[in-house]
């Protein structure tokens, strides 16, 4: 630096100390608009998108693939991506460790390495350019990372090659480019007519690797997109959930208000006495941790199988609490139950349920418990839409579209169905075996299969005739 830059340098600090901007109020002020600007930011964030819920830790869970918070995915991709460097291969410390802290090292000690004394852009090229190339490559791998994983292994390694390419060779090689002009012809940077040079390998650069990350996206576009679990979040939802889960899981043995004394009807514990899991020896005298046990590890001595996956069940961590809190707003007088919505919307007149919003609730709480794999069910399973429509050793009997005799409508209106070479042997019991359906839930079952049993609320709005419709048909 000169002594003519130094000069001017200082006639303008003074000009600025004449003219008087003082650290309170002036530089407060500047910023706490920043930092309210910031906060409100943050606020709209929390409020209109807050963190996506996911379950509790569950270590049983091998299913689980950890992902880290979003500013952290480029360093995540970054990672994943090592192992196509040649030779280098994937060797998790240089990525993790050695790169990220040379790039804060070299932030670190920017101020000394860059002693020039201008600050406007255009004298400012190769730190422009440099910071310009490292950021969008954040951005993109940011955006790489975002993106569902391949089906299959041929095209995992297309699409891994191919954001290797765009997030790791191209950066990359500007960054070589730009720093090699710096090291040996910095008289680029300075001159007019040639500054154009390392801008213009920035933005090839650039284009390049939104071009790759681009390709990528379009092709993840068509990768089966994962199953999305919800979370229930609110005591509400959460209390749904564990009866849900209690209805498939437990009410075979404790039935659907926890009042069973002794089994009845349930392979190998036949006749078996248990105590009422309804009652205050139960829920007094056992705390959430010592039922979680019970119901994770289950009771072998008394015929109860293990429900926890870290012991070869099939409930979760949190599938399991979702379950104890049922059992205490339900059953245990110290809790002071909320508000439960109904178990489908109310069906109004000449309205057709669907199976996607009032009959697989239904069936869920009801009817899989007995109708899923493994059970003693005639196979007929209940699971799904399809299984409902196609599976069971009276599969032509069990669902008739428009008929009231089909076997399904009948068993649950109380009706058994007779073995017809034996009419004195019962082919079929009533359904469910311990309960009796309430009036609203065997309506929406008549309507449904009476109306062709519609699987998506279009197909049932379709079927659905309104009263005033029906009126102006009338003659």
């Amino acid at each position: 630096m000169d002594d003519e830059i130094k000069q001017k340098i200082n006639e303008r600090y003074q000009q600025e100390l004449n003219r008087g901007e003082r650290f309170w109020p002036d530089s407060i002020f500047k910023d706490l608009v920043v930092s309210l600007g910031i906060f409100a930011l943050l606020l709209v964030l929390a409020a209109f998108i807050g963190v996506a819920p996911e379950a509790k830790a569950d270590p049983s869970d091998t299913s689980y693939l950890p992902r880290p918070e979003w500013y952290f995915l480029f360093l995540f991709k970054f990672l994943a991506l090592y192992g196509q460097i040649p030779i280098i291969g994937k060797i998790e410390w240089l990525a993790t460790v050695l790169i990220p802290s040379i790039g804060l090292g070299i932030l670190t000690l920017l101020p000394f390495l860059d002693r020039s004394p201008y600050r406007h852009y255009s004298r400012r090229i190769f730190s422009l350019t440099v910071m310009g190339t490292v950021i969008l490559d954040i951005v993109l791998l940011t955006v790489m990372a975002s993106l569902p994983t391949a089906p299959d292994a041929a095209e995992l390694a297309v699409s891994t090659t191919l954001q290797a390419i765009g997030g790791l060779w191209i950066p990359a090689a500007v960054l070589v480019v730009l720093i090699g002009l710096y090291v040996f012809r910095r008289e680029i940077y300075q001159e007019t007519t040639r500054r154009s040079l390392p801008l213009w390998v920035t933005v090839a650069g650039s284009i390049a690797m939104v071009a790759m990350t681009v390709v990528v996206s379009v092709r993840a576009a068509a990768y089966p997109k994962p199953e999305e679990v919800e979370v229930p979040t609110t005591l509400v939802d959460q209390i749904v959930a564990g009866q849900d889960l209690y209805s498939v899981q437990c009410v075979e043995c404790h039935g659907d208000d926890g009042s069973v004394a002794v089994i009845e009807g349930v392979e190998g514990l036949e006749g078996e006495e248990i105590t009422p899991i309804n009652s205050r020896d139960v829920l007094y005298t056992i705390t959430d941790g010592a039922m979680y046990e019970v119901i994770a590890y289950g009771r072998p001595n008394a015929g109860m199988p293990p429900f926890g996956k870290t012991y070869g069940g099939e409930l979760s961590r949190s599938e399991i609490d979702y379950i104890i809190l049922f059992m205490r707003y339900t059953w245990d007088d110290r809790f002071e139950a909320p508000v439960i919505p109904e178990l489908f919307p109310p069906l109004a007149e000449g309205e057709v349920p669907s199976y996607d919003v009032h009959i697989a609730p239904i069936v869920k709480r009801y009817c899989v418990s007995c109708h899923r794999a493994g059970k003693d069910n005639n196979n007929y399973l209940m699971t799904s839409y399809e299984e409902i429509l196609t599976t069971g050793d009276n599969v032509d009997h069990n669902l008739i579209a428009g008929d009231m005799n089909s076997y399904l409508l009948q068993v649950i209106q109380g009706t058994p169905i007779m073995d017809p070479a034996d009419p004195t042997k019962e082919l079929i019991g009533v359904m469910p075996p311990k309960t009796k359906l309430k009036s609203n839930v065997v309506d929406a079952f008549i309507r449904w299969v009476m109306n062709g049993m519609p699987k998506t609320a279009e197909e049932a709005a379709a079927r659905s005739v309104t009263p005033e419709a029906q009126a102006t048909t009338t003659p």
